[in-house]
């Protein structure tokens, strides 16, 4: 009698869990307006006990505020521009923003509260009323889940830390950019000031949304492929982040590298490439001049990874011809091609392209000189080896799109004179599904060390469906701006060596200095 009586109280509380659940995953969430901003707050349950502000497409920010076993998120869904050039244009409205923010967060705290205990008992409550058939039992269940929910909250209220918003983890394009949140000192030192602080949150997020609503506008749609050119990781950890949250904000359809993944392509840089499984979208690369043979069967023995070395694939709809550049430059020893040579070599390898079926939409190479035959062959080139992004439109047709360095210049940056630190720079690429051709570019660049700023500037092809015509003489190599951002060759380079070496020879040849070629 005693085990079937608890047997039933047992089944009560199990209900009211599962229907609490339930109730708040469907009705734990509201929309309220705070400032400029519709916010929409949801409550889940979440043993960690954290509180989430969502600012996508440029990250989420982590706050340890409380210990229980709710999480609380706040996402940006709406930026009334109206409102927004207001706050910037009068300086008043800055100080009635932040008089009024603290009472609209509070009030849409309360009513998200309010509104997730509600839905959780009613989950509960009808959750066990479809299992037991029992309004008594049903209403037992509500009870309980009442009761666990405001125990709930009520730990949560207990263990509150505001302190916690001066150490909050940073996501996405927001990593290590704490000045999005303002002064971390002044919101521990001075916590009346603490709407002044959520003000800032709100009016700097405001400021960005604004600029990206100027951006000139491209109509992409699920007939697009997003492809996101990145080059130059110099074995950076950091540029790993890049990669991942841009993958995944702009959701894009693969990842076109353009090498120098390592540094020196020694066989402790290996498990640096490990990464490419991470992410869950096709990685194409070609070997950089910083990248051996050995950094390339790396590469390959990545799930995810397509590695082109003088070859033609198709990959997610467009087809690919890459070829890894033939210089190994942290090896001091070898005869590495000059750059004429670099362009010869690459004229060599123009064959492999013409009157491929089905055409070449895209070639990559790490060095755009080697690339540079390729005017009038395929619609576009993406190279690498530069320390600031730039782009050429030829009269062939054909665009040279030359990416920055993913990884700030690497850890080598560190070891650089200059006060400003090289940004991390990475790109966007809008194709239409059925031409194969690029309609659109988004460039990102983060500032530097610690990516203190973000950057977005959208770019539109004029001509998108342009053909190509081959180059009536020697076709000319792409002119990079003044100064030029590509390295002249390391002294010594010449010869032309089409195979790097496996490895490089550690006994002989140190880092390459700042300076070098990247």
């Amino acid at each position: 009698m005693r085990r079937g009586r608890t047997w039933r109280y047992g089944a009560v509380v199990a209900a009211a869990l599962l229907g609490g659940w339930l109730g708040l995953t469907l009705g734990g969430q509201i929309v309220a307006p705070i400032g400029p901003a519709d916010v929409e707050f949801s409550i889940s349950p979440d043993f960690d006990g954290k509180t989430v502000v969502d600012v996508s497409p440029l990250g989420k920010l982590e706050f340890d505020t409380h210990t229980g076993p709710l999480s609380f998120r706040a996402s940006i869904s709406e930026i009334r521009l109206s409102a927004t050039r207001e706050m910037f244009q009068n300086p008043e409205a800055i100080n009635r923003m932040a008089d009024s923010i603290g009472d609209e967060l509070r009030s849409g705290v309360i009513r998200l509260f309010v509104q997730a205990v509600a839905a959780a008992v009613v989950g509960a409550g009808v959750t066990a009323l479809i299992l037991f058939r029992d309004w008594r039992r049903a209403g037992m269940s509500a009870a309980t889940a009442l009761l666990v929910i405001a125990g709930a909250g009520g730990l949560s209220a207990a263990t509150f830390n505001p302190a916690a918003i001066a150490e909050p983890r940073y996501t996405g394009l927001l990593a290590g950019a704490p000045q999005v949140v303002g002064s971390a000192e002044s919101v521990v030192s001075r916590f009346s000031r603490y709407r002044e602080q959520l003000a800032s949150l709100v009016g700097n997020v405001s400021q960005l949304y604004e600029a990206t609503s100027a951006l000139p506008v491209y109509e992409d749609d699920a007939d697009t492929i997003r492809v996101l050119h990145v080059s130059d990781l110099h074995l950076n950890p950091a540029g790993w982040n890049v990669v991942r949250s841009l993958s995944e904000q702009f959701q894009v359809d693969m990842v076109a590298d353009t090498g120098d993944i390592t540094d020196r392509g020694s066989a402790a840089e290996d498990v640096f490439v490990d990464d490419i499984e991470s992410l869950d979208v096709p990685y194409v690369w070609v070997r950089g001049n910083h990248d051996s043979m050995g950094t390339q069967r790396a590469v390959q023995e990545q799930d995810n990874a397509v590695v082109l070395d003088d070859e033609v694939q198709r990959v997610g709809g467009i087809v690919f011809y890459g070829a890894g550049d033939p210089r190994f430059t942290p090896d001091r020893a070898l005869d590495n091609p000059t750059g004429g040579e670099l362009a010869a070599i690459g004229a060599e390898q123009v064959p492999a392209v013409e009157g491929h079926e089905p055409p070449v939409d895209v070639a990559m190479f790490h060095d755009p000189r080697q690339g540079q035959a390729f005017s009038g062959r395929v619609p576009l080139v993406l190279a690498g080896d530069a320390q600031s992004r730039w782009t050429e439109q030829q009269g062939t047709g054909t665009r040279f799109i030359v990416q920055g360095s993913t990884g700030g210049a690497g850890l080598r940056a560190l070891d650089g004179d200059s006060d400003e630190p090289t940004p991390y720079q990475a790109s966007v690429l809008y194709f239409d599904r059925e031409s194969k051709r690029l309609q659109a570019w988004d460039d990102v660049t983060l500032g530097g060390l610690g990516l203190s700023s973000a950057q977005i500037e959208r770019h539109i092809t004029e001509n998108p469906d342009r053909e190509i015509t081959p180059p009536t003489s020697t076709p000319q190599a792409p002119t990079p701006p003044t100064p030029s951002p590509t390295g002249t060759p390391a002294s010594g380079e010449a010869g032309a060596t089409q195979t790097p070496p496996a490895r490089p020879q550690e006994s002989e040849s140190g880092p390459e200095p700042t300076g070098a070629p990247g």
